[in-house]
C-alpha cells in the first residue's frame, strides 16, 4: 500500500481542513455524462504463461506518453499513480518537465519517499478500436522497483476500472 501525495483537498494543511468542513449539497439533477460502452476485459488468450492456481499481481503493458510501458503494476491499494524515475528518463523526459511537489509519499512500511515532481501524461488502455485515453498525474520518485509504473486508485478511477478476481 502506498499513501500520501496530493489529494482533491490540496497540499496544505489549511486547504485539507477547509475541504473536510465543506458541506456537499446536490441541487437539481446531476448533469448527464457521456457514457463509454467499451468494456475492457480479459479472456483465456491473456492467460499465456500463468500457472494455476495463482495469486499473482496484475501487471500490464500500457502506452504512457509516447512510450509502450511494460511492467505497470495495477495496485488498488495505492492512493497515487507513480512513475519511477528510471522509466521517466528512459521515456525521454527530463527533470525540467516536472512540476515541483513537496508532498512525500509513504510505503506500506511507513518509510517516506521523496517525490521528485509530478508530470501529467496521457495513458492509453486497450487495443485496436477498444481503447480509451486519460490524462493522469504521475508522481515521479527515485526508488528501486521491479515495476516502471504503479497505477493506483486515482488512475483506476479515471478509467472507471475495477480490478477483481
Amino acid at each position: 500500500m502506498i499513501f500520501g501525495g496530493p489529494t482533491a483537498a490540496g497540499s496544505s494543511r489549511d486547504s485539507r481542513k477547509a475541504y473536510a468542513r465543506e458541506v456537499m449539497t446536490v441541487v437539481g439533477e446531476a448533469p448527464n455524462r457521456a457514457k463509454t460502452e467499451v468494456a475492457i476485459s480479459f479472456d483465456d488468450s491473456d492467460l499465456e504463461g500463468v500457472k494455476f492456481p495463482h495469486d499473482d499481481p496484475l501487471v500490464i503493458i500500457h502506452v504512457i506518453g509516447n512510450s509502450e510501458t511494460k511492467r505497470v503494476l495495477v495496485d488498488n491499494g495505492a492512493s497515487v499513480d507513480i512513475l519511477f524515475h528510471d522509466a521517466f528518463i528512459k521515456m525521454g523526459y527530463i527533470g525540467s518537465q516536472l512540476t515541483p511537489s513537496n508532498m512525500p509519499i509513504y510505503g506500506f512500511n511507513g518509510v517516506e519517499s521523496k517525490v521528485e515532481g509530478t508530470i501529467q501524461l496521457p495513458m492509453i488502455i486497450g487495443q485496436g478500436s477498444k481503447t480509451t485515453t486519460q490524462m493522469l498525474n504521475f508522481l515521479v520518485i527515485k526508488a528501486t522497483s521491479t515495476y516502471n509504473v504503479i497505477l493506483g486508485r486515482t488512475g483506476l478511477h479515471a478509467f472507471k476500472d475495477v480490478a477483481s478476481t
